[in-house]
C-alpha cells in the first residue's frame, strides 16, 4: 500500500500542477474578459469624459474614473495620446488624466483580492498586497500633482525627451497573455457582445473560481518549493523584484494583470509585502511602454510628450516613495487589518475611492 501511495504521489502532483496552469489561464482569461466587457459599454463613455475637460482637478478625477471603468491605464493613456495627437486635448490637460489613470488601474488587483474575503488570514495578506499598489499611486499623486500644477515639470522634462525621440519610430509586439486569451475573448464577444453585463458577470464568476482554485493548489503543492525559488531568484533583492515587475508588465502590456498575479501568491504566503512593493513599482514603469511605442509611431511631438510624461510621473513617484516604502506598506497592512474585522470596508473602499469620489469631483468641479 505504501509503495502504491508513493508511486501515486508524483502523478497527483503533476495533475495538480497541470490544474494550476489551467486555473492560471482561467484567471488571466477572466481579467481579459472583464476588461473587454467593460470596454463594450465603457470606452465610448470614457472617451467622452476625457474629451470634455479643461480643469486639471477634473482631469485627475476623469483619469481615475475612466480607467476604473475600462480597467486599463494603457487603454486610457492610449486614448489620451490619440486625442492629443488629434488636437482634441492639450498637453497640460492630458497630464492630470494620466496621473488619475495610475490610481484607477489599481482597482483590478484590489478586486482580485476580494474573493478571499471569507478566509481571514489569506485575505489579510492578499488585500494588503493589492492595496500597497493603491496607496503608492495615491501618495504619488498627493505629492506630485501640486508640484506639476505649479511648475509643469513633467511637461517640460517630457518635452525635452520628446524632441530627442520624435523621429525614432515605434514598434509593436504581441503580448503573450493576449495571444493566449484574446482569441477566446473574441469568440465570447462575437456570440455575447450584445450582452456586456452577462460577459461581466461571467468574468467575475470565472475570476472567483480560478482564484480560489489557484490559492488551493499553491498552498497544497507549490508554496514550499516555489517560495525558496522566489526568494533565491526572482525576489531576492528589491532591485531584482523591480526588474521582474517592469519586464513582465512590458511583455504582457498590462500592469493590472501583473499586479493581480501576485495577489493569490501573497494570499498563499509565498510573497511578502516588502517583496511585492518594488515589483509593483516595476509594473508601473512597464505599463508606460505601450503608450510610448504607440506615440513614437505617430511621430507627433505632443503625443510623444504625453506618453513620456506618464513614464516620468511613475519614475518621480518611485524616487519619492521607494526610500520611504514603509509608509505605503504600513498603510496597506493597517488597512488590511481593519478590513478583516469588517467585511464591508473593502467593498466601500472600492466603491468610494474609484467611483464615488471621482464622480463627485467631476460633478462639482466641472
Amino acid at each position: 500500500m505504501e509503495k502504491e501511495q508513493q508511486s501515486a504521489s508524483p502523478q497527483s502532483e503533476i495533475i495538480k500542477l497541470l490544474g494550476l496552469f489551467l486555473f492560471l489561464y482561467l484567471f488571466l482569461f477572466s481579467l481579459e474578459l472583464m476588461g473587454a466587457s467593460l470596454k463594450l459599454f465603457g470606452k465610448g463613455f470614457a472617451a467622452t469624459l476625457i474629451q470634455n475637460t479643461t480643469n486639471p482637478f477634473v482631469g485627475l478625477f476623469i483619469g481615475v474614473l475612466a480607467t476604473s471603468i475600462i480597467q486599463s491605464s494603457s487603454s486610457t493613456t492610449s486614448l489620451v495620446v490619440g486625442m492629443v495627437a488629434g488636437g482634441v486635448l492639450t498637453i497640460p490637460n492630458a497630464i492630470p488624466i494620466i496621473m488619475g489613470a495610475n490610481i484607477g488601474t489599481s482597482v483590478t488587483n484590489t478586486l482580485a483580492s476580494l474573493p478571499q474575503i471569507n478566509r481571514s488570514n489569506e485575505f489579510r495578506r492578499s488585500f494588503a498586497a493589492a492595496t500597497v499598489h493603491d496607496f503608492f499611486n495615491i501618495l504619488s499623486v498627493l505629492v506630485l500633482f501640486p508640484l506639476q500644477l505649479t511648475t509643469n515639470y513633467l511637461g517640460r522634462a517630457a518635452g525635452l525627451l520628446g524632441t530627442e525621440f520624435q523621429y525614432v519610430g515605434g514598434l509593436k509586439f504581441l503580448s503573450p497573455v493576449k495571444a493566449l486569451t484574446h482569441p477566446l475573448v473574441e469568440v465570447f464577444k462575437e456570440f455575447l457582445g450584445a450582452y456586456p453585463w452577462f460577459l461581466l458577470i461571467l468574468s467575475i464568476v470565472l475570476l472567483l473560481f480560478s482564484l480560489k482554485k489557484m490559492v488551493d493548489v499553491l498552498k497544497a503543492v507549490v508554496v514550499k518549493r516555489a517560495e525558496k525559488w522566489f526568494d533565491r531568484y526572482l525576489f531576492k533583492t528589491s532591485v531584482r523584484a523591480f526588474v521582474v515587475g517592469a519586464l513582465l508588465t512590458t511583455l504582457v502590456q498590462s500592469s493590472s494583470i501583473t499586479t493581480s498575479l501576485v495577489v493569490p501568491m501573497a494570499g498563499a504566503g509565498m510573497l511578502t509585502l516588502v517583496q511585492i512593493f518594488p515589483y509593483t513599482l516595476g509594473a508601473n514603469i512597464g505599463t508606460t511602454v505601450t503608450a510610448i511605442l504607440a506615440a513614437l509611431v505617430t511621430q507627433d511631438l505632443s503625443a510623444i510628450v504625453v506618453a513620456f510624461s506618464h513614464l516620468l510621473f511613475n519614475i518621480s513617484g518611485m524616487i519619492v516613495w521607494w526610500p520611504f516604502k514603509q509608509v505605503p506598506i504600513f498603510l496597506a497592512k493597517t488597512f488590511a487589518e481593519y478590513s478583516v474585522k469588517s467585511k464591508f470596508i473593502p467593498f466601500f473602499y472600492v466603491l468610494i475611492t474609484f467611483f464615488i469620489i471621482p464622480i463627485a469631483g467631476i460633478y462639482f468641479l466641472r
